[in-house]
C-alpha cells in the first residue's frame, strides 16, 4: 500500500510514517515509480507503535522488542511481560522521585536550600 493509504488507515501523517521508517520501525519497498510500498501488516504494527508510545514506551524500546513480539508464539504473553517490566521501572522511578521530593521539601525554608543537609555554616 502506498504511504497515503497507510496514513489514512493509521491516522498518522506521511511525515510521521517516514519518521518511523527512518528510525527502522517500519520498512517499505519501492515501486518502479519510486513510491514507497508498505505491506498490509504495517497498519496494525503502526497502531501498536502509537499505543506503546502512549503507554510510555520509547521508540528505542519498541524497536528493540518489535521482532520479539512479532515472532512470539503468544504475543499477548510477551507483551504482558514487557508491560510488567515497564511497571517495575515506573515504580522504581516513582520511588526515586518521592525521595527527591522529600529531600527538596526538607531544604525549603532552611536559609540556603542548596547547602548539604546537616552541613555547618562557615
Amino acid at each position: 500500500m502506498l504511504i497515503g493509504e497507510l496514513a489514512a488507515r493509521t491516522g498518522l501523517s506521511r511525515d510521521g510514517i517516514r519518521f518511523y521508517e527512518r528510525n527502522g520501525l517500519v520498512t517499505g519497498g519501492r515501486l518502479p515509480s519510486g513510491y514507497r510500498d508498505f505491506p498490509p501488516e504495517t497498519v496494525p504494527w503502526l497502531l501498536y507503535v502509537r499505543t506503546a508510545q502512549t503507554l510510555g514506551f520509547s521508540l528505542a524500546e519498541i524497536g528493540r522488542h518489535g521482532a520479539e513480539l512479532r515472532d512470539a508464539p503468544d504475543p499477548a504473553d510477551a507483551l504482558s511481560a514487557l508491560m510488567e517490566e515497564k511497571m517495575r521501572l515506573i515504580d522504581s522511578r516513582m520511588a526515586e522521585l518521592a525521595s527527591l521530593r522529600a529531600e527538596l521539601g526538607a531544604r525549603v525554608g532552611t536559609g540556603c536550600p542548596l547547602r548539604a543537609a546537616g552541613a555547618v555554616s562557615p
